[in-house]
């Protein structure tokens, strides 16, 4: 994908979870099982979204699990293929749970992200996400904090405009 390029966010099939799958465990050291994902489908708040190329949809460029209940959206697992990171997928992701959440009345939106996880935590604070707080411990695998993240729809520096739309660091992998 040329730098620039359409992206189109979709819902995320079962058909997906082979190419989810992998991505899953390019990206995490302790990635959901196909169990985790299937149970996704069957809560009514979960939503599941899926990054393509417009011209084959079939092709997973990257993912985003959230869950919106009430006035607020708690994001769950976001990810980009390996090949596809540093492009604008993972960006173009979150714009759309912004977008989503703020039209369904969401007021606030959550994430946990793995202290160590730099590229991440640069991204999230491009879309205005603040640190909220820190989980001791909450990453079983290694025992690493996770910086709980979050932002406020209602405030107006939360709204995505043309003119403060975020910019791609080169360093961000999402």
């Amino acid at each position: 994908m040329e730098h620039g390029a359409q992206i189109e966010i979709r819902r995320l099939i079962r058909k997906d979870l082979e190419e989810v799958l992998a991505i899953e465990k390019m990206s995490f050291p302790a990635p959901w099982s196909r169990f985790l994902f299937e149970q996704e489908f069957l809560l009514p708040q979960a939503h599941l979204l899926a990054a393509a190329d417009p011209a084959l949809p079939e092709r997973v460029w990257g993912y985003l699990c959230f869950w919106l209940a009430a006035e607020e959206t708690h994001i769950l697992n976001l990810a980009v293929h390996p090949q596809w990171r540093r492009q604008g997928v993972g960006g173009r992701l979150l714009e759309y749970v912004l977008d989503y959440s703020r039209a369904k009345g969401a007021e606030e939106i959550f994430l946990e992200v793995r202290r160590s996880n730099y590229r991440a935590i640069s991204l999230y604070r491009r879309f205005h996400f603040q640190p909220r707080g820190v989980r001791p411990r909450y990453y079983s695998d290694s025992g690493e904090d996770a910086i709980i993240m979050g932002i406020r729809l209602t405030d107006s520096s939360s709204t995505i405009t043309h003119e403060n739309r975020p910019q791609r660091n080169q360093r961000d992998n999402c």
